[in-house]
């Protein structure tokens, strides 16, 4: 019970994003996925509700192998404004819009469009914060964006991570690899654009992360086949990532410690961690997984 095990996790697929700080017009990734965003993955696949207390599954310790560090992509995105294809449901929720779309269509000489049909130049989205209207009491839009808002998105492309998370109770880590393999939600690298590919939890392995990281081949990119040899796992050292279970003086805290998660954001404290070049054993262990 008191020996450290170790669930290994592979992240990998096309897109990936671990947000720290981003906000709505700036959407940036970190270079590597978070504990957040993993402790997140996991707790979506156990079937955790938002507002649930994440228990032992905020105790574990983290640490991430980066066998792809990827490249980074930028995705530029304009959000609303243009012509906005008016539904049956805004002109029922925003008499103001509604208004609108009666005198432009008295105003055109040809038949009106099919309801619903109609449109509007530089209008945005569908109606925000629907309210009352304090004199009529019709549902109006309390909240209404007339221009295009350009916000861009950070993504890491072609990158494979190698995830640890280490703990006593090996009972506990078995729970959340079956878990990972056999979601109740769905499962996201970051984001919702980003789902993962192939085989996702790797098994749970005796000792400690960096342990677990030195005696593991790096993540194969492609498929090998019976009549190729495996591709080479000694000539690359990767970066790891491994947080420490106390403060360590010189190095700055990162502010992904998973408190609770929420609908309306959730609550983060501070956590630890070292990096280091991992020299992957000569007889480091294969993978027979799905890619």
């Amino acid at each position: 019970m008191n020996d450290p095990h170790v669930l290994l996790i592979r992240l990998a697929g096309p897109l990936q994003s671990w947000g720290l700080t981003g906000r709505f017009a700036r959407r940036d990734t970190h270079t590597r996925p978070t504990k957040s965003g993993v402790i997140g993955l996991c707790a979506a696949a156990l079937g955790l509700a938002r507002e649930e207390p994440l228990g032992e599954l905020a105790e574990v310790l983290f640490g991430v192998r980066a066998d792809r560090p990827g490249t980074p992509l930028r995705d530029y995105h304009t959000v609303g404004g243009g012509t906005y294809p008016l539904r049956p449901r805004d002109l029922l929720t925003d008499h103001q819009r509604a208004e609108k779309a009666t005198e432009a269509e008295a105003l055109q000489d040809a038949e009106p469009a099919p309801f619903g049909r109609g449109e509007l130049e530089a209008w945005y989205g569908s109606p925000k914060y629907v309210t009352a209207d304090p004199t009529s009491g019709a549902l109006i839009s309390a909240e209404v964006r007339r221009h295009a808002l350009i916000t861009e998105r950070w993504y890491l492309a072609d990158a494979a991570f190698l995830v640890g998370l280490e703990y006593p109770d090996a009972v506990l880590l078995e729970r959340i690899a079956h878990a990972l393999e056999h979601p109740k939600h769905l499962l996201w690298l970051g984001r919702k654009a980003c789902p993962p590919s192939g085989d996702v939890a790797l098994g749970v392995v005796p000792g400690t992360i960096r342990e677990a990281f030195e005696t593991h081949a790096l993540l194969p990119k492609d498929p090998c086949y019976d009549d190729e040899p495996p591709a080479p796992v000694t000539d690359v050292r990767p970066w790891a990532w491994i947080e420490s279970p106390h403060p360590l003086p010189g190095i700055g805290p990162l502010p992904d410690q998973p408190v609770q998660f929420g609908a309306d954001g959730g609550v983060h404290s501070l956590r630890w961690e070292t990096r280091h070049r991992i020299t992957i054993a000569s007889h480091a262990r294969g993978w027979d997984i799905i890619l």
